[in-house]
């Protein structure tokens, strides 16, 4: 799988070191929003979770965002999350060439987000280990209907 540099706007905000921002980042890219934009919401959210149990952390954009509050927010967003694996089934899909459907995702891999576009992984370095990274599940924009179209 061909690979492009991006940090998705993160330097262009100001930001500067080393993060854990990979999913602010791959969400920055896939949507086109400003890395910005989508670290103010992902923090916003992170303030906002609730746990039952104490000793959790909550989500942050610099240092990693918590499952639910990823599907949550690009739900708002109008993106649908598609499972690839499932428990037990082992690894099905992988980082590679054709294994995932062509536009604009957002791919879950272990401890990693990254940003696929047309085939194409945008990421600051090379996730996919030479195509053998499972892939877990990746969003993809929801289509919306066209015009004329009732349900």
């Amino acid at each position: 799988m061909k690979y492009q540099y991006d940090d998705g706007g993160r330097v262009a905000a100001g930001y500067q070191g080393q993060a854990g921002d990979c999913t602010t980042r791959a969400i920055a890219i896939a949507t086109g929003l400003s890395y910005q934009t989508v670290y103010n919401a992902l923090n916003a959210m992170g303030r906002e979770e609730r746990f039952r149990r104490p000793g959790k952390t909550k989500s942050s954009a610099r240092t990693g965002v918590r499952k639910t509050t990823i599907r949550k927010y690009l739900a708002g967003l109008g993106w649908t999350w598609h499972p690839t694996m499932r428990i037990g089934s082992g690894c099905t899909v992988h980082l590679a060439d054709k294994e995932l459907t062509p536009g604009r995702l957002i791919v879950s891999v272990s401890r990693h987000t990254v940003a696929v576009v047309d085939g194409v992984i945008h990421d600051t370095y090379d996730p996919s280990r030479s195509g053998t990274r499972c892939v877990y599940g990746y969003y993809t924009p929801t289509p919306t209907p066209k015009g004329g179209d009732r349900v």
